[in-house]
């Protein structure tokens, strides 16, 4: 395992290209274009402010930045440097920006969500969708890109519009039965769109493409409810995340519940293993150095490194009471994610969070806990094979696969608190962010 030197980073803002060749970085108002292998870089563009969101186009040629504050969104070329494109929303304001699935379009909503505006790159053409939803997840496309769903609130009721992507013709427009939708998403297959409702009524409903309801799935009443939702990428099961520290797998066939996971404080399931974190100082000692070391040795030979032991169950895990008379409290199911194989699910009880569970699908029952010293900030799977990289906000990277688990210090210079990551699509590297700094990991590919 190999890691890049640290780079200079704003806003949590590091990501690959689609297609893997690039790294976009940004510090400010400055967007950077890198070698994703070598790290080089190939392109410097200048923004007109500070860049809060950037997102690359499917197809890798175009560059998005956002720059909410301003109302203002400019478009950078990789093939044609010298183009560009802005785009002002002016006095309508601009709260979000994402591109359509052709790379072409790109849709803006506006302040108070009181449109979205959809821009064409090729014909400069404009397009407007009215009442989209203020909520966490109110557009959503199809993974082939030929459909876009998008949450509606118009008469103090709830609605889904399904566009055609490729002309933006409206295909089905029907209500919805929630009280205050909260979020949609599309089946990885396109054929079912899972909404759900506020976390203060439990309903998650599920349309067909004709906006036909197929199923309705309640787990209890008067009390929080869905607070995350993932979809396998078979599509056959959706896992629900709930504030009640469960997660409920539906199955495709009749949406009905197959499997109810707990998430208890102690592990007592023998079957069940258990990596623990443990610090363990070096064993270097400084007087019998010969030489007195520079900051990057003596940093990385004096941080303390972290191992994992195996513990003996019962294990009793770090439980944290949640505060009950706060707004959106630290409890429930707040992470989950399948693996690309569908052979597991990685979960996160907020009420336990240094804590990260593995869970065998195929069993349908939990496989492993990770035990960290510090909360879990992010993880994410490896998008070719079951790993799971996982980080805790210090300088270390966890990765974990059916083969075992390893804890890598970054050789970094200084303190580089890493808080999220995500993988290369090749899965041999990833990127490593901090609030300042980011590091890109590369990969063996017979390790762990």
């Amino acid at each position: 395992m190999n890691f890049s030197e640290l780079l200079k980073l704003s806003g949590l803002l590091g990501r690959f290209s689609p297609d893997g060749k690039c790294l976009a970085s940004c510090v400010q108002y400055r967007l950077v274009v890198r070698d994703a292998s070598t790290l080089q870089p190939l392109q410097l563009y200048t923004c007109l402010d500070q860049i809060q969101y950037i997102e690359w186009s499917s197809d890798s040629l175009f560059i998005l930045c956002a720059m909410y504050k301003r109302g203002i969104v400019q478009v950078w070329s990789l093939e044609q440097p010298d183009w560009h494109c802005k785009i002002d929303e002016g006095s309508a304001g601009l709260v979000a920006s994402c591109w359509s699935p052709d790379g072409r379009h790109i849709l803006n909503t506006t302040e108070f969500h009181l449109r979205i505006t959809v821009w064409s790159l090729c014909t400069k053409s404009v397009s407007y969708i009215k009442y989209p939803k203020a909520c966490q997840q109110g557009i959503a496309f199809t993974k082939d890109g030929r459909y876009m769903a998008v949450a509606e609130r118009r008469d103090c009721k709830d609605f889904i519009s399904i566009f055609v992507c490729n002309d933006w013709q409206l295909l089905r427009h029907f209500d919805t039965e929630t009280q205050d939708l909260f979020g949609i998403e599309w089946s990885p297959n396109g054929c079912v769109l899972a909404v759900w409702d506020t976390c203060l009524e439990y309903k998650i409903l599920l349309y067909s493409l004709d906006g036909r309801l197929l199923s309705t799935y309640r787990a209890y009443e008067w009390s929080l409810g869905i607070k995350s939702i993932a979809w396998s990428p078979s599509s056959q099961f959706l896992a629900i995340g709930s504030y009640d520290e469960k997660v409920r797998i539906l199955n495709h066939v009749t949406w009905k519940k197959i499997i109810e996971f707990e998430h208890p404080a102690t592990i007592a399931n023998t079957k069940t293993i258990v990596y623990k974190e443990v610090e363990k100082s070096p064993s270097v000692e400084t007087e019998r150095l010969s030489f007195s070391p520079t900051r990057a040795l003596a940093s990385s030979l004096f941080s303390t490194e972290s191992k994992y032991d195996i513990s003996q169950v019962p294990v009793s895990l770090q439980y944290i009471k949640p505060v009950a008379d706060r707004a959106n409290p630290k409890m429930g199911i707040g992470m989950l994610a399948f693996s690309p194989d569908n052979c597991y699910l990685a979960t996160k009880n907020d009420n336990i969070p240094n804590a990260v569970w593995i869970w065998d699908i195929k069993k349908l029952k939990l496989f492993v806990v990770l035990e960290q010293l510090c909360a879990i900030q992010s993880f994410q799977w490896d998008p070719r094979q079951p790993r799971l990289a996982v980080c805790t906000g210090n300088s270390k990277v966890y990765l974990w696969s059916p083969a075992g688990c390893v804890s890598v210090q970054v050789p970094a210079e200084g303190d580089f608190p890493i808080v999220s990551l995500s993988w290369h699509s090749s899965g041999d590297s990833l990127v490593l962010l901090s609030k300042d700094n980011f590091c890109v990991c590369y990969l063996e590919r017979e390790e762990v």
